[in-house]
């Protein structure tokens, strides 16, 4: 387990150059630059900008400065915020998307996990048809019709919750966001653990489980649950990663401070050093989260051997 586990750690050195090399041509094959859309100033000072972000320089010198800086943990100065480093704004918008996407994550497992279960033992009664009713809603329900009527009802009608905005991790202020992300996982973790129980409820071993006597709570929780994990295991890192996408949503629709904002201002404004630290901070996440997934699937099932 450990070798495959520095194995995997080695093969995220050639993944992230191999990312940011394309990410960083592609960005700058694009036609037009940072400072396009400023007031008109005279060349004087636009080759003066130029200098200080290095642009004047040829593309393939501009990559090597650009890795050299990474690997000292630099993510460069961001063109579009003055005086501020792409350091510090992922400092400050990582642990906003972190704890909304961490918390809408656990929640999703847990109560996908229990709704699927639940499913699978009234496979086509009415418990089974009701919990697959409320599950698919975060998948036929586009995301931003959920946030606005979350809005509506919990904000504006009830008046329960903040409608938006940020109050330094004040758990109000995350209620509505983490529903959002919530709702739009629990539907895909219900589904899939649902067939994987039903799958798994007819094996032969449960079977002969049940043959010995035992009561359906001992036969689910000790016997087929494990088992029944292995694909929705498997599917939370992509589950994970997908939320980044889903967090551009979240963050516009309650106004938050994360992630998905300043990936959405970094593209519009061409802000190539934000753009390449998001890159690199997203690509990081992935394969750690993918890795995460490989040992739990491991730990869940004794016949893997890496």
């Amino acid at each position: 387990m450990w070798s495959y586990t520095l194995r995997r750690l080695l093969a995220l050195i050639p993944t992230l150059l191999a990312v940011i090399t394309a990410s960083y041509f592609l960005v700058h094959a694009a036609p037009g630059g940072p400072f396009d859309n400023e007031k008109v100033v005279s060349a004087a000072v636009l080759a003066n900008l130029q200098a200080k972000y290095h642009l004047d320089l040829p593309p393939w010198q501009q990559y090597l400065y650009y890795l050299r800086n990474l690997l000292h943990g630099d993510l460069g100065a961001s063109f579009r915020y003055a005086d501020w480093t792409v350091n510090e704004l992922v400092a400050a918008a990582l642990p906003v998307s972190l704890a909304i996407g961490g918390i809408s994550m656990v929640l999703s497992f847990f109560i996908g996990v229990a709704m699927g279960i639940g499913a699978a033992l009234r496979q086509n009664r009415w418990l089974d048809t009701l919990l697959m009713l409320v599950a698919n809603v975060g998948s036929v329900v586009p995301s931003f019709v959920i946030g606005p009527l979350l809005v509506l009802v919990f904000a504006l009608g009830l008046h329960w919750l903040p409608a938006g905005t940020w109050d330094d991790f004040a758990p109000s202020y995350l209620v509505l966001p983490v529903a959002l992300l919530t709702i739009i996982n629990v539907s895909t973790v219900a589904r899939v653990m649902r067939g994987s129980m039903i799958e798994v409820m007819h094996s032969n071993f449960i079977r002969t489980a049940r043959a010995k006597g035992l009561p359906t709570r001992t036969v689910v929780l000790r016997h087929a649950l494990k088992p029944a994990l292995l694909p929705v295991v498997s599917l939370m890192g992509p589950l994970a990663i997908g939320s980044i996408t889903a967090a551009l949503v979240t963050e516009t629709v309650f106004t938050l401070p994360g992630i998905g904002k300043l990936i959405v201002n970094g593209a519009g404004n061409r802000d190539y050093t934000l753009v390449l630290g998001l890159v690199v901070l997203i690509t990081l996440i992935a394969v750690a989260l993918n890795l995460l997934v490989d040992l739990a699937y491991a730990a869940l099932d004794p016949k893997i051997r890496y």
